[in-house]
């Protein structure tokens, strides 16, 4: 694939007009198969037009020309719409009866002011902007925005570019200083109006997002039973020290802050988003990346309040912080937000979408503790946690945030610079970047090693920089000039390339037992294992008849094999009270035995059963 032969684009999801790193256009790099190639594809052929059918079914799509009191679905049902128009763009595949009728209805549905939106505003409803908390009014524009972003880009649905634009002009003059000083309840719009600025130059967009960044904090929403710390809207965020409250809504708004900040060279702004990433890195992450530990109000809970039966860690959020990640990598060139990037990926992204791409995980909980039921494949899932993958939610929103990730994803995979060319991802690749033409082919991650092949390149010197995971302590580089050991981190090779040679990254996929900040209450005395970049867990379908995961005892003394670890079953004794004394009882009776594991992102395929990834240890 040479740069001559490829399709002009102006880039993917995010296109920084400055940073450390560029984003390659989605039409210089395409994924050829492999772990993602395969997922990419079942999310092209089964979940698009599984999205789209379930929002005809229930309504949500015609809400755009029936009438306001037949209107169906939540008040914030017209954003799935547009993630899928996103999803739809970004596809390796046209769709254009889809953009053309979808796109239609919206156009006919928009308010001679620009105005778009089924659930305020129309006769019989409450006015626009009426209900700033909860009403999503610009959440849903914001990703209408996007999908505009993703149809210029792709030159795939022009009418949808205006139809975006004009919603903008709408938001611009009815928000600000004098006017209407509000913030939405749900940040999202911040990162759609940075981008639109990005495509347009339309410096209004830019300023307007910067204003809705600034004004939040300054508890502007009304006081609610969750606290303002819910909408982000209780500290200012150049202030705030870690995310906290609604975890969708708290990556959001951070995407939205390193956008505003990269844009206009804000320097604080951008290092205060980092400090919070990285203290909620530090003590509000599950080990698979996931954020969120409360159902109540999904919601970040304090430092190192992560309990794995109650998980939330919201696929939404997996997402949300896939494209935060990616904007401070491109930010500041720093590879330790590629480290993040995989994990969630590999952890929360690939766990959250069925092998057939038609069901789904909205919450990821790290232990199932009863059986997962069979949910019909006609049926709306009610709940959001407690598995299995369920076809649809009434609350459907990652369902297309999936989508509209996976459709794209080559645009989080590889980056460019004046320099040369970065692979930050492990993926069946053909690339088109920084001079030079690569065919990468690997196993990964159920193999560690990486072949880069070089195709063509300018004849000049030009760098190749390849992340090695912080897991991968002694990875190892073998090309043309030999074999050496490389550290975590980036590593370059700078020369003149030549067609035909290849690199060869090795990354050693030995098991380990992984375990948690003592602080992490909920899984002390517990162990994880992990396998390059994928989290194990045990279920309940690999055990004998009558074994209960939870009564599992497992022995770090023996080093965990890739599939199984060594332990035994210990089932303790009812009794009336569940409490007594220590020490004097009974001693276990120990049959030790291999326990099979299974990567977490493959968890719940098989049948009705219950899972943990922490384990508990041998007693002393």
């Amino acid at each position: 694939m040479s740069e001559a032969d490829t399709v002009p684009s102006r880039g993917g999801p995010v296109v920084p007009s400055r940073g450390a790193l560029r984003p390659v256009p989605l039409s210089s790099v395409r994924l050829a198969g492999g772990f993602w190639g395969e997922r990419q594809a079942v999310n092209s052929t089964a979940t698009l037009a599984h999205c789209r059918s379930w929002m005809d079914r229930l309504g949500w799509t015609g809400n755009f020309t029936a009438s306001p009191f037949g209107r169906r679905g939540r008040e914030f049902a017209d954003s799935e719409i547009y993630k899928l128009l996103e999803a739809l763009c970004w596809d390796t595949d046209e769709h254009p009866a889809d953009l053309g009728f979808l796109t239609s209805l919206l156009a006919r549905s928009q308010a001679g002011d620009g105005y778009l939106g089924t659930a305020y505003g129309r006769e019989g409803q409450d006015e626009r902007y009426s209900d700033l908390t909860f009403g999503h009014e610009l959440y849903c524009i914001g990703h209408l925005l996007q999908a505009g972003v993703a149809a210029a880009r792709t030159g795939r649905a022009p009418r949808l570019v205006e139809v975006a634009r004009r919603a903008a002009d709408h938001v611009v003059e009815t928000f600000g200083p004098g006017r209407n000083e509000g913030v939405c309840g749900h940040p999202e719009i911040e990162t759609a109006l940075v981008e639109l600025y990005r495509e347009t130059g339309e410096r209004r967009y830019l300023d307007q997002a910067s204003w809705f960044v600034d004004r939040r904090g300054q508890r502007s929403l009304p006081e609610h039973e969750f606290g303002w710390a819910y909408f982000q809207d209780d500290v200012p965020v150049r202030h705030a020290e870690v995310f906290r409250g609604h975890a969708v809504r708290a990556l959001y708004l951070a995407a939205g802050a390193v956008d505003v900040a990269v844009e206009t060279g804000d320097a604080d702004l951008l290092a205060a988003v980092r400090r919070q990433f990285d203290r909620t890195l530090a003590r509000r992450t599950y080990l698979t990346g996931g954020m969120g530990s409360r159902h109540l109000d999904e919601s970040f809970g304090d430092d190192f309040v992560l309990p794995a039966d109650r998980a939330y860690a919201e696929t939404c959020a997996g997402v949300a912080t896939v494209m935060l990640a990616h904007r401070l990598l491109l930010a500041t060139g720093d590879t330790r937000y590629g480290d993040i990037v995989e994990r969630v990926l590999y952890n929360v992204v690939a766990a959250a979408v069925a092998d057939d791409g038609r069901g789904f995980f909205y919450a990821n909980t790290l232990h199932q503790r009863t059986r997962t039921e069979n949910v019909p494949a006609d049926r709306e899932q009610l709940r959001f946690g407690g598995g299995p993958r369920a076809p649809w939610f009434e609350v459907s929103c990652c369902l297309p945030n999936l989508a509209r990730l996976l459709a794209s994803l080559e645009s989080y995979l590889v980056t460019s610079d004046d320099g040369g060319v970065q692979l930050h991802q492990y993926a069946d690749l053909d690339v088109c970047a920084g001079g030079l033409d690569l065919a990468v082919r690997t196993g990964y991650p159920d193999h560690g090693v990486v072949v880069v092949r070089v195709e063509a390149a300018e004849d000049r010197e030009r760098t190749l920089t390849l992340r090695v995971p912080a897991w991968a302590s002694d990875a190892r580089v073998v090309d043309r000039t030999g074999s050496r050991p490389v550290r975590p981190g980036p590593v370059t090779i700078t020369r003149r390339f030549t067609a035909g040679e290849e690199i060869c990254l090795e990354l050693p996929l030995r098991p380990r037992w992984t375990a948690a900040d003592p602080r992490v209450d909920a899984v002390r005395g517990c162990v994880a294992v992990e396998v390059g970049p994928l989290v194990m867990c045990a279920e309940s379908v690999d055990l004998d008849p009558g074994a209960q995961l939870d009564d599992l005892r497992v022995d770090t003394t023996v080093a965990p094999q890739a599939d199984a670890v060594k332990g035994w079953f210990a089932a303790p004794d009812d009794a009336a009270w569940p409490y007594q004394g220590i020490g004097g009882g009974p001693g276990e009776t120990r049959t030790p035995r291999l326990v099979p594991l299974v990567p977490y992102h493959r968890w719940a395929r098989r049948g009705p059963t219950t899972m943990r990834v922490w384990l508990p240890t041998t007693p002393a």
